[in-house]
């Protein structure tokens, strides 16, 4: 299924590492080949701008960093207002390189089982990332290249598939909403805490350390549609929001997880 909600950043230079080491919450200089990684991008205040899938492309100095589209232009101005004398060059290559989701069976098509959760491989012509299994269906992010044949997956059983996998993808409806371990981020290997400093690594520590956290995202379904960034509140008080959705997915009965 083409991932038109998705985008996709370039970062090249010999600084192209260090510089993005120094702004997101993953280890980015220990990036190994054949290796993807979650990273979190946050204000100064430690609230997540975007969040990312990494991975190293097979050009020297190269790393692709996939988001949400609907943050990339903001992201990549916000980014590259701080390179100032690195040799680092920011572009957007979403055009160049479409992003496909593949799941089931044609993940299995792609060779997605002999490539480890995370895992970076070479298949139909373009990179395949095995992401995370949800419900025991295994998934892929296909970059480039051309999709096994057969039935596209529909755009609510990837976002179903998306949810129920517990990854959380930040969208313009949620920048700025939550620290990252609110979103459990630190969870699925998405913050390391032996790195140096980053954007709000101050307020992400504290919040890892001292027991600050107030918020976590936990699974949930409605009987109504809901939206990114939507406040739902608990039946028994209408007045002050529970919480708030980080993403979400329609399900057959017209309601949502």
């Amino acid at each position: 299924m083409p991932l038109t909600g998705w985008g996709l950043l370039r970062a090249q230079g010999d600084d192209a590492r260090s510089f993005l080491h120094g702004q997101l919450t993953q280890d980015i200089v220990g990036l190994p080949p054949g290796q993807a990684r979650l990273a979190g991008y946050c204000s100064a205040k430690g609230r997540l701008l975007a969040s990312f899938v990494v991975w190293a492309e097979a050009a020297p100095g190269a790393l692709m960093l996939a988001c949400s589209a609907d943050l990339l232009p903001a992201t990549l101005k916000r980014l590259s207002m701080f390179v100032l004398r690195a040799r680092c060059k920011l572009g957007d290559a979403s055009a160049e390189l479409p992003l496909t989701g593949l799941a089931g069976d044609a993940a299995g098509a792609a060779g997605v089982d002999g490539i480890v959760p995370w895992g970076v491989g070479a298949a139909c012509g373009g990179t395949l990332i095995r992401l995370p299994d949800a419900a025991g269906v295994p998934r892929a992010l296909l970059v480039g290249g051309t999709p096994p044949a057969g039935e596209a997956l529909a755009p609510q059983a990837w976002a179903w598939l998306e949810v129920a996998a517990g990854v959380p993808r930040i969208v313009a409806a949620t920048a700025e909403q939550f620290v990252p371990q609110m979103v459990n981020l630190e969870l699925v290997g998405g913050v390391n805490f032996q790195k140096g400093c980053y954007p709000g690594q101050e307020v992400v520590a504290r919040s890892q350390y001292r027991g600050s956290l107030k918020r976590r995202m936990l699974l949930a379904s409605a009987p109504t549609p809901l939206q990114p960034g939507q406040e739902v509140y608990a039946a028994d008080d209408a007045q002050q929001p529970a919480g708030m959705v980080v993403n979400a997915a329609a399900t057959a009965d017209g309601g949502a997880i």
